[in-house]
């Protein structure tokens, strides 16, 4: 009996030796497959980050060069057309047109006026010469007029002068523009100004050829009608 009691008890720890070491063995096992995975997780992290960064970076390089070359056109602007010698000459010029307009008219009319009251006073004259002198001054009040008309080609060629400033400047923008996604992408950022107040916003000036909205004369005869 002693001898069976002992040759379980031997058998009993042997199988729980062995038991002991499978649950070891497991419980090692299982750990390493935990730490495994979570190395894979934390390495599909860092991939993730990596790639994100990545992607910014590019973003970034694209943005540098657009703000690099919008650099460089603000700096041809202001070299070529923002300078005081420039605008200087712009507003000169347009002043100059302004000042030329507005002495063509006053001749044009004092010239058109002399000659109201010279052809009333030819009605009442009847001397052949008084006739020829009033005649003569006639003459010379029509070539008056068309000596101020020559305003005309002065202006022409100094609003060409103008228009040719504005459209280098206007080039340039376009090009600053195109560079930050276009006319539309600009335009989703212009905030809506007017300073103008009450009847001011009424007072458009008069309008170009091809402008809609714009009542015709044949459109206000209508309302008499």
């Amino acid at each position: 009996m002693h001898r069976e009691i002992m040759s379980e008890l031997r058998a009993i720890r042997a199988q729980m030796g062995t038991a002991s070491q499978t649950m070891i063995t497991g419980t090692i096992g299982e750990a390493a497959s935990r730490e495994t995975a979570e190395a894979h997780a934390l390495l599909e992290t860092y991939r993730a980050q990596i790639e994100q960064c990545e992607k910014l970076k590019v973003e970034l390089d694209l943005i540098y060069d657009a703000i690099s070359r919008t650099k460089r056109e603000i700096a041809v602007l202001h070299g070529k057309s923002f300078n005081g010698e420039e605008m200087a000459r712009v507003n000169g010029e347009l002043g100059a047109v302004v000042g030329g307009t507005e002495e063509a008219t006053q001749q044009i009319l004092e010239a058109a006026e002399s000659i109201d009251q010279a052809a009333t006073a030819l009605t009442k004259v009847n001397s052949p010469d008084q006739q020829k002198l009033i005649s003569e001054e006639i003459q010379e009040r029509v070539v008056s007029i068309f000596e101020a008309c020559n305003f005309q080609d002065l202006t022409g060629q100094r609003i060409k002068k103008v228009m040719n400033t504005m459209k280098f400047i206007e080039n340039h923008i376009t090009v600053m523009m195109d560079i930050w996604g276009g006319v539309d992408a600009i335009k989703a950022h212009a905030p809506v100004v007017d300073s103008r107040e009450e009847d001011e916003k009424l007072l458009n000036g008069p309008k170009l050829a091809g402008d809609v909205g714009h009542a015709s004369q044949d459109d206000i005869d209508a309302l008499f009608d």
